[in-house]
Order: structure tokens, then C-alpha cells, then sequence
């Protein structure tokens, strides 16, 4: 039933396209267009954190790694096909230049992804114009998955909450190394809290 309602969210999500929103979502969706966001966000930590943005890029690192590849064990231990690759939606789904991407969908490594960056982020920079930005960003990248017919909404609302937790998981971690080992050495020095 879940399942069944979980179709049909997607074709009804995945139906409301255009020519216009079709390059939109391609280039929301693509991995390299956000590179000019990192670096941003990455001056913005740095300007707060001083030397400290070197642990911090250490654990962003983590971190990433972290919810990619958990996403991707997830997807291979469940194997639900993508809507594209799904055989009882042949003709039904709406798909951009024909990309389709591994045949397992759930969960969304861009959802889980963009979520991890935004919690791990905004948990760092703790400014609400910055929360509310960040939040909508992730949930853009999150909802082009579903328009280009690559992801059931089931697969990135899951994402998003692995994303999420790994996030919020990570920064307790950074928490602990910076109470018990960065505070009195030179990270200290550098840090503008």
C-alpha cells in the first residue's frame, strides 16, 4: 500500500514537466554545478573557523564519504529499480536526455548527499538566513530526482534522512575532537567563536 501510494506521488510529481524546467532540473541535478556553493560555504567556515576550516574540511570529507557510501550499500541491499528502470512504468515516466543511472533507486545518494552537506553546514555556520537556504537547496536537489525520473519520493525523503543524520552525526563527532584536542593547541589560536 505504501508502495502503491509511493507510485503514485512519483507519477503525478514526475508528470508536472516542461522544456524550460527540463534544463532547469538537469543542471540542478548535476554534480558540478553546486561547486561554486561549497567553495562559499567553505570561505564562509573559514572566516568563522580560522585554522580550524582544516579539521573541518577533514570531517566534510568524512562525512561525504560517509553518506555516499552508506547510500549506496543501502541501495544494493534493498534493490528497489528506479522508477526509469521499473517495468511497470514503461512509457509512463517522463526522463531528461535519457539518463536513468543504476538500476537500484532507493535511497537517493543526492538526497542523502545534499542533506548530510546542509545539516553538517548549517550546524557549523548556525545563521537562519543561511538555514532556510540551505534547507530549500537540498530540497530542490532532492525533488529534481524525482522530476527526472530517476527517484520514487520514497527514495529521497529516506535519502534525505540518512543524509541528515549523517550530518548531525558527523558534527558530534567534530564536537567531541574539538572539546577533547583542538581547543588548547594552535587550532584555537585561529578560530573567531
Amino acid at each position: 500500500m505504501l508502495e502503491q501510494a509511493d507510485r503514485e506521488l512519483f507519477l503525478f510529481l514526475n508528470s508536472l514537466n516542461n522544456d524550460f524546467f527540463d534544463t532547469v532540473m538537469y543542471l540542478v541535478s548535476g554534480k558540478l554545478t553546486w561547486a561554486p556553493l561549497y567553495i562559499a560555504v567553505l570561505w564562509f567556515l573559514g572566516k568563522k573557523y580560522g585554522r580550524k576550516i582544516i579539521v573541518i574540511i577533514l570531517f566534510a570529507i568524512l562525512a561525504l564519504t560517509l553518506s555516499d557510501r552508506l547510500s549506496v550499500a543501502v541501495k544494493n541491499a534493498v534493490k528497489r529499480p528506479r522508477p526509469c528502470h521499473e517495468v511497470t512504468l514503461a512509457g509512463m515516466v517522463h526522463q531528461v536526455k535519457g539518463k536513468c543511472g543504476g538500476m537500484y533507486g532507493f535511497v537517493s545518494s543526492h538526497a542523502s548527499n545534499s542533506f548530510m552537506f546542509a545539516l553538517f553546514s548549517l550546524l557549523l555556520l548556525r545563521k537562519r538566513w543561511y538555514t532556510v537556504l540551505i534547507i530549500f537547496w537540498a530540497a530542490l536537489v532532492s525533488y529534481s530526482r524525482i522530476y527526472l525520473g530517476v527517484h520514487y519520493p520514497g527514495d529521497v525523503a529516506a535519502g534525505a534522512l540518512l543524509g541528515a543524520f549523517t550530518g548531525w552525526g558527523i558534527i558530534l563527532l567534530y564536537g567531541i575532537t574539538d572539546k577533547k584536542f583542538l581547543q588548547n593547541n594552535w587550532f584555537a589560536a585561529g578560530a573567531k567563536d
